[in-house]
């Protein structure tokens, strides 16, 4: 299987998604997928994470992460707007080499067009197959939907 990804494009202004994306406390009240996110605020790079997340299923397990990129709002020669916010797994797997994820999550924004929500884990390692890329996948599309949803009720 291909890396856990997800697509969604939001009919919000970049800026609001992205508060949305560093408002970590509130995600209990929106996000399906990760219902906590346990972090120092303002999230920050080189910041200890703790997701805790629900599969489809209901069951629920945390992973210890790291921030390892936030880069704000920024806006090319063509008028397009990006922004990113990553993290790495830290739990045990990834301290054995067994399992290494990386999150990235992208927003994107050309001239008069909605924000496009990108999400990728890439995962390495020899025990891959056994952290469940199937229902991650299953657990973005479901975080993406539901900043969809949230944002688009936040845009002015």
């Amino acid at each position: 299987m291909s890396d856990p990804r997800a697509s969604v494009e939001i009919d919000a202004p970049l800026e609001v998604v992205w508060q949305v994306m560093l408002d970590t406390a509130s995600y209990a009240a929106w996000n399906p997928f990760v219902v906590g996110a346990e972090t120092a605020e303002p999230p920050a790079v080189g910041n200890p994470i703790v997701l805790h997340v629900r599969w489809a299923d209901g069951s629920r397990t945390t992973s210890p992460e790291r921030i390892t990129a936030i880069e704000p709002p920024v806006t090319d020669t063509e008028g397009t707007v990006t922004a990113r916010l990553s993290y790495v797994y830290e739990g045990w797997p990834a301290r054995l080499g067994l399992v290494r994820g990386t999150r990235h999550q992208r927003l994107t924004q050309r001239p008069g067009g909605p924000t496009t929500y990108d999400t990728v884990e890439e995962f390495s390692g020899p025990l891959v197959r056994f952290a469940g890329p199937g229902r991650v996948a299953d657990g973005f599309r479901r975080h993406a939907e539901a900043l969809r949803s949230h944002a688009e009720r936040l845009a002015p």
